[in-house]
């Protein structure tokens, strides 16, 4: 992941209306330059040019507009995940599994920040908002992928629960390793890193296919 980027000391100007999603972006923005603790409801809102009151209308607390981001990084995933497995979708279902976990790497390269922040869960509501449902949404899609490879004997043995686990470990890793700037050190530089966690997932799947 490249170093943090430069914040403008200029307000920047919102189309009204839009405000919130003006307050979002300057958030994602501002952990960009300065890091996730730099954060807060009003230093988003002199970035945006706006009153320090005006974001509480959107978000009341740091957690809110945090957990807003990471409601937009899981819409994100959501997206990268279905367009994955729509172009899996002649393969069989292990393949299918593997095509979630492309998605969810394409994801992680493109987004670094939402990644970050819907990783961190004591900045955000975790809980209490959508995020706990789409993210079972996606982890139940996972399991009956794994079933149905089991039930299809495409798996070396049919630990389904340690073999999900192991690739959700995996791509998360890869993931953390990428937006901790851990890659150089292994040799590799950002342009190749996507493309080799796909084969170090690809050697995850060959190592349980039957």
């Amino acid at each position: 992941m490249t170093n943090k980027r430069s914040l403008s000391e200029e307000p920047r100007s919102y189309h009204h209306g839009d405000l919130r999603k003006a307050l979002l972006e300057a958030a994602v923005q501002l952990i960009e330059a300065r890091g996730l603790d730099a954060v807060s409801v009003r230093e988003v809102a002199k970035m945006t040019g706006v009153s320090p009151g005006a974001p509480f209308r959107h978000f009341a607390t740091r957690t809110a507009l945090l957990t807003a981001v990471a409601e937009e990084a899981i819409d994100r995933l959501t997206g990268e995940i279905n367009l994955s497995l729509q172009a899996a979708a002649d393969e069989n279902p292990l393949l299918q599994f593997r095509a979630i976990g492309v998605g969810f790497l394409r994801w992680v390269f493109a987004n670094p920040t939402h990644f970050q922040v819907i990783s961190t869960r004591a900045v955000i509501n975790f809980e209490g908002s959508t995020l706990r449902q789409r993210n079972d949404v996606i982890r139940t899609k996972m399991t009956v992928l794994m079933q149905q490879a089991a039930a299809a004997g495409l798996l070396r043995t049919g630990d389904v629960g340690r073999h999900q686990i192991a690739a959700r470990a995996l791509v998360y890793g890869l993931g953390r390793m990428y937006i901790d700037g851990q890659f150089p050190s292994w040799e590799l530089n950002e342009r190749e890193a996507l493309g080799e966690s796909i084969v170090i997932l690809d050697q995850f799947i060959s190592s349980i296919r039957a």
